[in-house]
């Protein structure tokens, strides 16, 4: 799990993913310790069957997955983040995350997403992490440039149409 001042984010075990991919909140709720759900806190369910199958393949792997983003203070669910997998052979990883409608513009995507990069850094070989938001400003974008990602390019996804991808790389200091 990682905490930070407002929020707990805990990793996405197989039975937590089970409770998602069969909309069992009331098993879902008991095994994150009573919580309740804000409205609209996932908005890509659809992600959580493959990355269950996944995972059953890749028990070695779930620090690099998806994080269920728990407020503190109001013991809710809010919105998911992670990594898009493990670090690939240049040391990037890339990561993501959503937040419920009625807490969003509070700085909780930052919060989320500056807790991903800070475990990310901490781990050895990781010497980049990517994003990718929509091709326009939006508050991604906001949240990735607060947190030191750069604009690299423009793509198109077959899926997603126009894409942003962003990077920032390790800042190695040397004393």
């Amino acid at each position: 799990m990682l905490a930070t001042d407002r929020l707990f984010l805990i990793p996405t075990t197989i039975p937590l993913l089970d409770a998602i991919v069969d909309a069992d909140w009331a098993k879902l709720s008991a095994r994150l310790g009573g919580v309740d759900y804000a409205d609209n806190w996932m908005h890509f369910p659809e992600a959580y069957a493959w990355l269950r199958d996944y995972l059953h393949e890749h028990q070695d792997e779930p620090e690099w997955w998806s994080y269920l983003i728990v407020h503190r203070q109001d013991a809710r669910l809010i919105g998911t983040c992670g990594f898009k997998g493990a670090p690939d052979p240049w040391g990037a990883i890339e990561i993501g995350y959503e937040i419920a409608d009625s807490y969003q513009g509070q700085g909780f995507g930052t919060e989320a997403a500056e807790a991903l990069c800070t475990f990310g850094f901490a781990q050895p070989g990781v010497q980049a992490i990517t994003a990718q938001t929509l091709g326009e400003e939006n508050a991604s974008c906001k949240i990735l440039r607060k947190l030191g990602f750069q604009f690299v390019q423009e793509k198109v996804d077959m899926e997603d149409g126009l894409l942003w991808e962003w990077r920032r790389e390790r800042v190695n200091i040397t004393r």
